[in-house]
């Protein structure tokens, strides 16, 4: 069986609660941890609380990891609506720092898988306290802008790389120190939560449903259906968000429908205060994912997710 240790900013943008649920339907995969990042002294450790909790695993322990406060950050990212977009009012559950490296430290040596969803900040303070750790994990992170996206969707640039651009020292680090595979923005914009997904979400379990309502407050909020479904071709109209996460989650658990992944030397530095990718000869080999099959993913997450227990 898989391990998988999952490292998120879970309750911001939906699509780490639409990976967290996915995961924890997963066939043959065993989430052995959750750390948080960008964290609100412990909030987005409560919201994952909360979600294992209503999934019954209250046995996979949780760590409030790098809060967003530190001066890494390049600006504070808040929380969306509490009242709005859950049930009910959570309580934050903060730890220590200390504690959320040594879940990502036992992860790695117990040759856990880490997918990385948030910013990379805790994986380059994990690499600091114990030098030289990363180098033998499996690290898939969910970013990297090494191409832009295909025509017929969003045409968006570097700075929209938000798990690297919000801590670009931390995510430099973390490149060089270890061996990752990227999934990135280019390739994660061609997947989609639809607004066609929404009926069937409520008729199933509670976390399938609570994807509903908080999709629904996200479009509200986000209105992708305008902005992107409606200007982008590659892209269903009734977008209500993209699946950045949950296809890194899936891939990293071995989904490959579709999938390709390329070693490309890569070169990376901070020009301006912005992490920037290039393909060049004197660069790292690095693995980057460069096509999935959108289509497919949306239909493989939606089935994945109907497979929870009520």
């Amino acid at each position: 069986m898989l391990k998988l240790h999952l490292d998120t900013d879970l309750g911001g943008d939906i699509d780490d609660l639409c990976a967290l649920t996915m995961v924890l339907n997963w066939p043959d995969a065993e989430l052995v941890a959750v750390t948080t990042v960008a964290e609100h002294q412990g909030k987005r450790a409560g919201y994952v609380r909360y979600v294992l909790d209503i999934a019954d695993r209250e046995d996979i322990p949780v760590a409030a990891g790098a809060d967003a406060s530190l001066d890494c950050y390049r600006s504070w990212q808040g929380l969306p609506d509490e009242a709005v977009y859950w049930p009910e009012l959570i309580p934050p559950a903060p730890t220590s720092l200390d504690h959320a490296l040594t879940l990502l430290e036992r992860s790695i040596e117990q040759d856990a898988t880490i997918a990385a969803i948030g910013a990379f900040t805790n994986l380059a303070l994990v690499e600091k306290r114990s030098p030289g750790i990363l180098s033998s994990a499996k690290l898939y992170l969910m970013g990297g802008y090494v191409f832009p996206p295909r025509e017929g969707f969003p045409s968006w640039g570097n700075e929209i790389d938000f798990n690297a651009q919000i801590d670009v020292q931390s995510a430099q680090y973390v490149i060089e120190h270890s061996n990752p595979t990227f999934v990135p923005l280019a390739v994660t914009v061609e997947t989609s939560l639809r607004r066609a997904y929404l009926a069937v979400l409520r008729q199933s379990g509670p976390l399938a449903q609570l994807i509903a309502r908080q999709a629904e407050a996200f479009a509200r909020d986000e209105n992708y259906e305008a902005r992107h479904g409606q200007t982008c071709k590659g892209l269903p109209g009734d977008i209500i968000n993209f699946q950045h996460d949950s296809l890194a989650c899936a891939i990293a658990l071995g989904w490959n429908e579709g999938v390709e992944i390329r070693e490309l030397p890569l070169k990376s530095e901070i020009k301006d205060g912005w992490l920037c990718h290039a393909i060049d000869e004197s660069g790292k080999p690095t693995r980057v994912v460069t096509r999935v099959n959108g289509d497919k993913f949306n239909e493989f997450w939606l089935s994945t997710v109907m497979g929870e227990k009520d």
